[in-house]
């Protein structure tokens, strides 16, 4: 995918469905990881996808890489095959949320 075109539709869809700031995703995934024991370094948090994802929110569209548009089609398509985002996941869908929100997607954000 290198037309500027369909670069350009990838940002926005990736936008659109990655409703948490960079803040608010970073957060999240160290809360995630952290446990009663251990807690990993904050850069270190979170699945390799979160990451990658925080990492995307950090970048400008001109700065973006192969990897990265490979990751952000794979985030995109993941979050709309488990939500309808017209009808997001009920509130005691737990796991769902916490699924979607390591991928920077907040159900329950308006």
């Amino acid at each position: 995918m290198s037309d500027a075109l369909d670069i350009d539709a990838l940002w926005e869809d990736f936008h659109r469905v990655v409703n948490m700031t960079s803040a608010e995703l970073a957060a999240w995934l160290r809360v995630r990881d952290a446990d009663e024991r251990t807690e990993p370094l904050p850069e270190q948090a979170g699945t390799e996808t979160g990451q990658h994802v925080l990492a995307i929110l950090q970048k400008r569209r001109t700065d973006l890489t192969e990897d990265d548009l490979r990751v952000m089609e794979e985030v995109v398509d993941t979050v709309t095959a488990q939500t309808d985002l017209e009808n997001e996941p009920a509130a005691e869908d737990t796991g769902l949320r916490h699924r979607l929100m390591t991928l920077g997607h907040d159900p329950l954000k308006a």
